[in-house]
């Protein structure tokens, strides 16, 4: 069972998913409802984390959070994941390029796939995939639309 709730924010509406015990998605651009393949997905924002995530997502807006401190429970293939537990490595306030990232999990000439799994990051924002950028300095894409991640980079005093 899945459990979800939404969250209005300075960068539009985010839909955030529980298993009932970690934060398994938060989402960008979502539907009022889950899509039809969804049919084990409750609306409840007390379901465990959520309202840990809430509180602390709003501070974070707020600018008084910098660091989140919740249950994540990220699901992908084997390097999908060391990439976004890469990621996690990423501090408020940095950035990494895609190739400074992939050396950093041990795969020097991954930066294109490291690219890709980035992208396939289930959890933004708290795992900042924002916060990588190409290696000239600039914005490269972003699942949220570059305006978002120009958005939450600008918010972190970067960009």
């Amino acid at each position: 069972m899945n459990f979800f709730t939404h969250m209005e924010s300075p960068i539009g509406r985010l839909l955030l998913v529980s298993d009932g015990e970690a934060l398994t998605g938060l989402y960008m651009d979502t539907p009022a409802s889950p899509p039809q393949d969804r049919r084990d997905w409750r609306e409840a924002a007390s379901a465990a984390p959520l309202p840990a995530a809430l509180l602390q997502l709003g501070e974070y807006f707020a600018g008084t959070r910098r660091e989140f401190d919740l249950p994540l429970r990220l699901r992908g293939t084997e390097f999908q994941e060391r990439v976004w537990r890469g990621l996690l490595d990423i501090r408020y306030g940095e950035t990494w390029s895609y190739g400074e990232l992939a050396r950093r999990i041990g795969n020097p000439n991954a930066s294109r796939a490291v690219g890709l799994a980035n992208g396939r990051n289930p959890i933004s924002i708290l795992v900042p995939c924002h916060r990588v950028i190409g290696a000239d300095g600039s914005l490269t894409g972003y699942g949220g639309g570059l305006a978002r991640k120009q958005w939450l980079l600008a918010h972190e005093g970067l960009h």
